[in-house]
């Protein structure tokens, strides 16, 4: 039966190694830490990146580029594409039953960009909604008859 006064230590456990608790305790004296140097030193540690006072790489190398963190990731989709198709309307969901647009990956729930080349040649008049539309897009789907919806 177990009382306050017979309790025991556990079985299967094991006590931590006592380093530095001198020299009859077998791991006396310098306690694994072998002779001198930072690492035998009490708060002895050197930062992972540290090169032994070289120039470390992170300030080798020169810096590059830019990364705007409030870029908008749009799915694109240029006039010229809609040549070909015979829709009078067309909306987000129809541009990605007709695979226009991507519907799998990074993209896949992103906002839907309407573009067009600077000599676009776009004839159809066709009622469009999408996300966002670029001027020259805008201008040619109105001059052929169309409509730009912003949604």
């Amino acid at each position: 039966m177990l009382n306050l006064h017979n309790l025991g230590k556990p079985a299967g456990r094991k006590n931590k190694k006592r380093l530095g608790k001198g020299q009859g305790s077998g791991s006396g004296h310098q306690a694994g830490r072998g002779h001198k140097g930072t690492k035998a030193r009490a708060g002895g540690t050197v930062p992972a990146a540290f090169e032994g006072g070289q120039m470390p790489i992170h300030r080798r190398l020169p810096k590059r580029g830019f990364k705007n963190i409030f870029r908008v990731p749009y799915r694109t989709l240029n006039l010229s594409r809609l040549i070909a198709i015979e829709e009078s309307e067309l909306d987000i969901a129809k541009m990605e039953a007709l695979g226009l647009i991507p519907t799998k990956g990074q993209k896949a729930k992103a906002p839907v960009k309407v573009l067009a080349a600077l000599n676009e040649e776009f004839t159809k008049a066709v009622h469009i909604k999408a996300n966002a539309f670029s001027k020259r897009a805008i201008e040619i789907i109105e001059k052929s008859g169309g409509k730009a919806e912003v949604i």
